[in-house]
């Protein structure tokens, strides 16, 4: 079964061919450019599953090519793992807040690196293992996008679907108005923090089926979560 399309942006090329040949091993289908701006023109031609973005590369800087993915609607939920040279704790910090998923510093093992890959998109790419996202009574079939509670069938429009997806993944995790436009509806868009609260109470009301307890929590001041304790 094919692992996924992976971008791969290396400028070494030694290095991008011990890469190709390891992630081909493991079943993923590779695209390769050693330029900034060519990678940004393959992601938005075809949004990779994941992309391996090195730091250093000919053309636009990897940081700003991974600020521009980040920018993009269509690439704005594309994992990143950066791999650098800098080891600095200041550059892996500036790395992540401008939208890396995960930072590898030079040298490294390549197969640490397929562990690597694999965690973040089991992590974010749950569809690509086929995987039945479950919390409580509440399980969500990414494949065929049914979503159901206690065996009854909910009905979810696209929206509150990514909405409940988002946080099936990350259950217990308070994340704010903010966080939630940029992880559900993408960078940038023109969309104002209020239609957040629009979308969960409609997701609450799908989900809340025949008295069943309150999955979407409010932390006041902060956000919402997905949990147990309702509220």
């Amino acid at each position: 079964m094919m692992n996924g399309n992976l971008l791969l942006v290396e400028d070494d090329p030694a290095l991008a061919d011990l890469l190709k040949w390891h992630f081909e091993r493991e079943d993923f289908r590779v695209s390769h450019t050693p330029d900034g701006d060519e990678a940004l023109l393959l992601a938005a031609e075809t949004p990779p599953d994941i992309i391996l973005l090195d730091w250093m590369i000919e053309g636009i800087s990897g940081l700003e090519v991974c600020r521009r993915v980040r920018r993009a609607p269509e690439t704005a939920n594309v994992p990143i793992i950066m791999l650098t040279g800098r080891g600095e704790e200041a550059d892996r910090v500036r790395g992540l807040e401008t939208g890396a998923d995960d930072y590898v510093t030079k040298p490294f093992s390549p197969r640490e690196l397929v562990a690597r890959v694999r965690a973040v998109l089991r992590r974010v790419r749950p569809a690509l293992a086929g995987e039945v996202l479950k919390f409580a009574d509440l399980e969500m079939d990414i494949v065929s996008h049914k979503v159901k509670r206690a065996g009854k069938t909910i009905p979810l429009g696209p929206t509150e679907f990514r909405l409940l997806r988002h946080f099936l993944e990350h259950p217990g995790r308070v994340f704010s108005r903010a966080r939630l436009l940029d992880s559900v509806w993408g960078r940038d868009r023109d969309i104002e923090l209020r239609t957040v609260d629009v979308h969960i109470r409609r997701l609450r009301q799908a989900i809340n089926i025949g008295g069943k307890p309150e999955l979407i929590r409010t932390v006041r001041s902060a956000g919402y979560a997905l949990d147990d304790d309702g509220g």
